[in-house]
């Protein structure tokens, strides 16, 4: 920086012959008086001086200003990189989440629908309002809704869906939240299901048990009139009406085994017993139906620990199954047999019959609850067997054929068979 004095010199020394060549004569005589350029250069002087004083402030103040906007400069990239990580830290979130969310301006144009948006709701991935949605979205009041859709061929989908409006300020920009309720739906009409075979439930175990103490009444007495003296005529009439009532009992039985299902009372159980007292009860019924009996096992003084009464419903659930399915007559075999597995000794018990056996598309379905290939059998007799053997520890297989079907019946814990006397 040259200094004032200097500046004032040379700038008066350059301008002074211009000055003193333009103006007339008598002003020309004033510039000369030495007391005149002495006091006007001390003016210039001075001028330069503020000038140069006001340069070095505005230089000073410019310094500042340029370091505030660096400040400025560098605070405003901050907040710009701040921003830009919340919005990727927003996506992410909305990317994530597990409902749709849909934002819809004034204008009607969808302005953001993450993606599962774009999966629930069938939305293009390019943010354009579908026009078959525009009903669907106009169809959501402010308090919320649930809404069934269909896509295309796909199995419909509930959809539970809420709107809400930003402000004017905002641009009245419409923001739509859905979540899918399928499932809470299908489990809201499985609970109402299962609520319903509850009430049938209680009805049925209400019913099977007023039904039973008269129906052992009348076996009783059938029982008797078989015994009297009868016709043959009448002891034909007297064996229908004891299958029938047996029928019968098998039925009552199964529906309060599958309802209830109280623990067994458990005890040593002589499976031979078990079977030949089966096979004489059976008769009647077998009679009426031309069926023929055929009892063979080697069972005699197998004991197991099982509920003797569940295990006769089992087999006669098994052997009223095979009257049915032969009801021009035919062949039921029982049987049975003790053997070795896996160092235990099992009871084997068999039933088979001579029927048309199982269909392949029906054999894997005959253990379900309810399921029957015959028109008024509430199909519960083969569910309860597999229960009650379940309840034993036991097993119930089947094994099917052109020559009919044949179930085997499984017990572990075979007892120890008293030594019979020489």
């Amino acid at each position: 920086m040259w200094p004032a004095w200097w500046l004032g010199r040379n700038l008066a020394l350059h301008f002074l012959p211009m000055v003193t060549s333009s103006l007339p004569q008598p002003i020309r005589r004033v510039e000369t008086d030495p007391a005149f350029l002495a006091e006007a250069f001390s003016s210039f002087t001075a001028a330069a001086a503020s000038l140069e004083r006001s340069y070095a402030q505005l230089q000073h103040e410019v310094a500042g200003l340029r370091r505030e906007l660096e400040r400025t400069n560098r605070d405003l990239m901050r907040s710009l990189e701040e921003n830009q990580r919340m919005r990727e830290r927003l996506k992410r979130i909305l990317e994530a989440l597990p409902c749709a969310v849909v934002t819809i301006e004034a204008d009607g144009d969808v302005s953001l629908a993450n993606p599962e948006a774009v999966r629930l709701l069938g939305m293009a991935a390019r943010r354009e309002n579908p026009p078959q949605l525009n009903e669907f979205f106009s169809h959501v009041p402010a308090a919320g809704c649930e809404l069934e859709i269909i896509r295309g061929e796909e199995t419909p989908v509930w959809i539970a869906m809420r709107r809400a409006r930003l402000g004017r300020e905002a641009g009245g920009t419409l923001i739509f939240i859905a979540e899918e309720i399928s499932r809470l739906k299908r489990l809201e009409k499985e609970h109402e299901i299962l609520r319903q075979r509850q009430v049938l439930a209680e009805m049925s175990a209400t019913l099977a048990h007023e039904i039973r103490n008269p129906l052992g009444s009348l076996e009783l007495f059938a029982g008797l009139l078989a015994g009297s003296g009868l016709s043959s005529q009448e002891h034909a009439w007297v064996r229908h009406l004891q299958a029938g009532l047996r029928t019968l009992a098998a039925t009552v039985n199964n529906v309060l085994h599958f309802y209830s299902q109280p623990k067994p009372g458990l005890s040593p159980v002589d499976l031979g017993e078990l079977l030949d007292g089966l096979a004489q009860f059976l008769r009647p019924q077998a009679e009426a139906t031309g069926v023929k009996i055929k009892l063979k096992h080697s069972l005699r003084q197998v004991r197991v620990v099982a509920d003797r009464h569940r295990v006769e419903q089992v087999i006669l659930n098994l052997a009223q199954n095979a009257f049915r399915f032969m009801p021009e007559g035919g062949v039921l075999e029982i049987g049975g047999q003790s053997c070795m597995q896996q160092g235990r000794t099992w009871a084997r018990v068999e039933v088979a019959d001579s029927g048309p056996g199982i269909p392949p598309e029906n054999f894997e379905r005959i253990f379900e609850p309810g399921f029957t290939s015959r028109s008024g059998s509430p199909g519960l007799g083969l569910a309860v067997s597999r229960t009650i053997m379940q309840q034993h520890g036991g097993s119930i297989r089947v094994f099917s054929g052109p020559e009919g079907a044949r179930f085997e019946l499984e017990f572990p814990g075979v007892l120890e068979s008293p030594r019979r006397e020489a």
